[in-house]
């Protein structure tokens, strides 16, 4: 995941270049969208509820411009299918907040009611080329 929000450039160029604080969050969040978020935030996160949320995730030290997840994440449907997740975001807050990053996933995932989406330790990556 290479994609950075504007939000995210901004926030860096504004922390590189012209002096201007930047805080890191405490905690970012996996979340799943149904459709391509954008670098504006304008996609579809999936809608909270029947057991969607976002997940906190962490991310081990960078390594030749890599950050990967450390631990499993499943994200699991209760109460009522989900729309296909087609795109990941990690944001700044659990609800609302900032989109930091975003990408599609290699193929849709649907959770039906009952069933998780799991993504495996080391599965989230974040890249900056």
């Amino acid at each position: 995941m290479a994609e950075f929000s504007n939000y995210a450039e901004n926030a860096v160029l504004n922390h590189l270049l012209r002096n201007v604080a930047l805080t890191s969050p405490t905690t970012v969040y996996l979340s799943l969208y149904s459709t391509d978020p954008t670098d504006a935030d304008s996609g579809s996160e999936l809608a909270a509820a029947n057991g969607y949320a976002r997940i906190a995730i962490a991310f081990d030290a960078p390594s030749g411009g890599v950050c990967l997840s450390t631990a499993e994440l499943t994200f699991t449907a209760s109460g009522a299918d989900w729309s296909a997740a087609t795109h990941i975001g990690i944001h700044d807050a659990s609800t609302a907040g900032n989109l930091l990053f975003h990408t599609p996933l290699a193929a849709s995932r649907t959770a039906l009611d009952g069933d998780s989406i799991v993504f495996a330790a080391n599965a989230v990556s974040v890249t900056l080329q």
